[in-house]
This record gives structure tokens, sequence and C-alpha cells, in this order.
């Protein structure tokens, strides 16, 4: 195949922003984007957050794209892609590709896609890593005929299809649990039903990590004995299996206090994830890590399952009453306080069994996910190298 380089094959387009404090220039009709609003599943993207006027566009000096043009982020962060669905503008976060007839558009958009590591490994800058307009048009790409350019285009658009309808399902499964919830319980912050209110803290034991305990966690391991749940672990009810770090059974068996037992909620009480919650189950034997409390429910008052889903609806409420410091924070005594309900067990056991048969459901969609996925990898390698 022959190797092109982008700038031969494609116009690049960037763009600017209007001055914000002239009021002339915005709230107008015209798109205009940001990278903020692009994320990893964007394919076409139609509509802006903000839009900007005729004049803002004449006053600034703003080249449009037109439909069709292949989108790049080239700073904060480098390699969001999609594709224009109509004539746009953009802020000075990105470098646009106008295709000529020589590249089909789609197959430069997976292309790119595909290659977001190598397009940040040519940022370049002190304050923050950026490609530049020389930089993208020296990229060179492998170009096939127009013909295998639409054809592998077409089955990595149908396979990624398969993906997003297959995700769809598991945001609605998601959602019918909530659904349920507040059907069976009501609304977890004003206690729609009057149920018996607690504190966490009257039933549950609640701990984390102690500072100088932390000291003996300097050696994670790659694998071993035990799982540390990290915040980065914790998302959404759920435990996220990737980039596991461990540490030995004698580690964990020093420190009993911290470690964690099936059935125990974990919740995160520092950063950007604050006030996510994941319950632990028994695939692995598991500890604490910094920035991650355990809660572990009395079994006579609470169903860790309906407790878990009670937590992650109360998510907003947790954050907006978490520490007013620059770095979000709940201490141990504010998640002690935090106020709970407690419906019959009989309630809470028929949310538990739905939720597991819901749990079914999900288990074969992401088995078949994770199989489209490989294959939809494997065709990108395929294609790209």
């Amino acid at each position: 195949m022959e190797k092109k380089r982008l700038g031969d094959i494609c116009e690049i387009v960037t763009g600017a922003t209007p001055k914000t404090n002239i009021k002339e220039f915005w709230d107008g009709d015209i798109n205009w984007i940001t990278p903020a609003e692009l994320t990893e599943d964007t394919y076409i993207i139609n509509e802006s957050l903000r839009k900007i006027t005729t004049e803002g566009v004449e006053k600034t000096g703003l080249k449009s794209f037109p439909k069709g043009t292949v989108i790049l982020s080239s700073r904060a962060p480098i390699g969001k892609v999609a594709i224009a669905g109509c004539e746009m503008y953009c802020n000075q976060g990105f470098k646009n590709l106008v295709c000529s007839k020589q590249i089909n558009n789609r197959f430069l958009y997976w292309y790119l896609k595909g290659h977001k590591e190598y397009l940040n490994s040519l940022g370049r800058g002190a304050t923050f890593k950026e490609i530049s307009k020389a930089i993208v048009e020296n990229i060179e790409i492998c170009l096939p005929t127009l013909e295998k350019q639409e054809k592998y285009a077409d089955i990595l658009e149908q396979c990624n299809g398969i993906i997003q309808i297959k995700k769809g399902q598991l945001r609605k499964l998601d959602t019918l649990v909530k659904s349920r919830f507040v059907e069976l319980f009501g609304d977890p912050v004003i206690n729609s039903r009057g149920w018996k209110k607690a504190l966490i803290g009257d039933d549950c034991f609640v701990t984390k990590l102690a500072g100088f305990e932390y000291t003996q966690y300097i050696n994670y391991e790659d694998s071993g004995d035990v799982v540390m749940v990290k915040a980065q672990n914790v998302k959404n009810g759920k435990l996220n299996r990737k980039e596991l770090s461990f540490v030995s059974n004698e580690v964990s068996d020093s420190l009993p206090r911290s470690q964690l037992a099936p059935g125990d909620v974990v919740m995160t009480y520092v950063g950007a994830n604050i006030g996510d919650v994941a319950i632990i189950d028994n695939e692995y034997k598991y500890h604490l890590a910094p920035n991650v409390a355990k809660i572990r429910p009395d079994s006579e008052r609470y169903n860790s399952i309906y407790f878990m889903y009670m937590l992650m609806l109360l998510n907003a409420y947790i954050v907006k009453n978490s520490a007013d410091t620059a770095k979000a924070a709940l201490g141990m005594e504010r998640i002690r306080k935090l106020n709970v309900f407690v419906p019959p067990m009989e309630l809470q056991n028929q949310f538990a069994d739905f939720v597991a048969s819901i749990d079914k459901s999900k288990s074969k969609i992401q088995k078949s996910l994770e199989e489209t996925q490989l294959l939809f990898d494997s065709l990108m390698q395929k294609y790209f190298g």
C-alpha cells in the first residue's frame, strides 16, 4: 500500500474562540464545538453545546469546516475523534481534516481512533501537550484503494454499531434496576415512603486504611493473593477489575480491620469520583486501599445489595455534603452520620432477587460485548497495524 502524508490528502482546518466578554458573539445559531463535547463513543456530531453568531465568526476570522470533516482534538486531550454531520466551527483545541477524494473520511476516522497513543506521543509542550498543524500534516498513513477503504470502514462501522447497541442494553438494565428501587422504596433523599430512618454508623461498621498503615503497602504487585480495592476500581456500583494491584496474604492479615469480605460495601471518600460505591463479591480476596471506606452493614437490618443501591442513589446528596475543601473529602464521621432508611427485610430481599435476575441478563450481554470488542480490536489491527 502507498504511504501518504495527511497534509497531502487533507486540508487541515484550525479554530479559535470569539471573545467571551462580547455578548454579541454568543448565543447565536451557528455550531461551534470544543473537545469537551466529544466522548469515546462519539461518531457523527451534529450539534454543539454553545452557539456563536455571524458577527462572532466575522470579527474572529473563523473558518468553517464542511459536513464530513474528520474532527481531531489536538490538546486537552489529544486524540478525540468525530465526523462533522454538518458545517461547523470550532475552538483552538482542534486540527480538523477536510478529506480529498484520495481518502474516505470514515476510513480516516477509524485510523485516528486506533492510533490515539501514537497521536499522544507526538504531543509537544511544557505546560500541556499539543499536536501542531505541521505535526498532523506530516503523519503518514498507508492507503489501500478507495474501494477497500470504504469496505473496511463499513465493516468497522457495523461492528462498532453492535458494540454500541450492547452498551445501550447494559445502560437500560442499570436504569431498570434504579427505577425498580424507587418503585419499591421511594426517593432515598426525602424518604417519600416514611420508612424508619437510621444513621449509617448506628448499624454498620465503617472504617478506612489509616495513614500510618499505608506505609505497609509501598510495594504493590501486578499479581498476588489479595486485590487492593482502590478508588479507580469503584464505579457506579461495580468493581472495575482493570489495572488491579495486589499485596500478599501476610500484609493483608497484618491489618485485619481493613480486610474486606463478601457483602461489604466500599465507598470512595476522596477525589473526583467521591461517593461512588460497589459491593464486594467472592471472586477474589480483597483489602482496602487508601481513599476507599469499608461499610459493613448489619445483616439483620440490611440486605447488602439494597444498601449499596441506596447509597448509589444518594450519591448526589453525599457529594453535596462532602467537606468544603479544594479536594472534596468525606471523613469517616461524615459517612457514619449519613441518614439512610430501613424498609422491611422482606422488601429488601425482593429487590435483591430482582437485581440478581437482571445481573444474569447483564452477564450474557457483557460476554457478547467482550467478544464483539475482541473482534473489533482484531479488525483494527488487521486494517491499520
